[in-house]
């Protein structure tokens, strides 16, 4: 029962990093000065790898490199193997 609730937090706080993610990208656009930009821009991109490699550690090394490969943008268009070898 303990691991369960783990494992959602840990799931949870990993999709929950693109909120800061996303805040490192539009906080650019903005119109406060560009000093708070910068320091606003860097403190929500160390948030968002603290909150990611935080629910990393919750949910454990197997379960974290799935989900990894899944975020990662290069791995988004690939056919599986499994799907090629159903194909044939």
């Amino acid at each position: 029962m303990k691991k369960n609730w783990q494992i959602k937090l840990g799931v949870f706080l990993m999709i929950f990093s693109g909120v800061f993610f996303a805040a490192t990208l539009l906080i650019p656009l903005s119109d406060l000065p560009a000093k708070t930009k910068v320091i606003g821009s860097t403190v929500s991109l160390i948030l968002m790898e603290i909150v990611f490699w935080s629910g990393g550690l919750l949910v454990g090394k197997e379960l974290f490199a799935r989900y990894k490969k899944q975020l990662n943008p290069v791995n988004w268009f690939k056919k599986n193997q499994s799907d090629s070898v159903k194909n044939e």
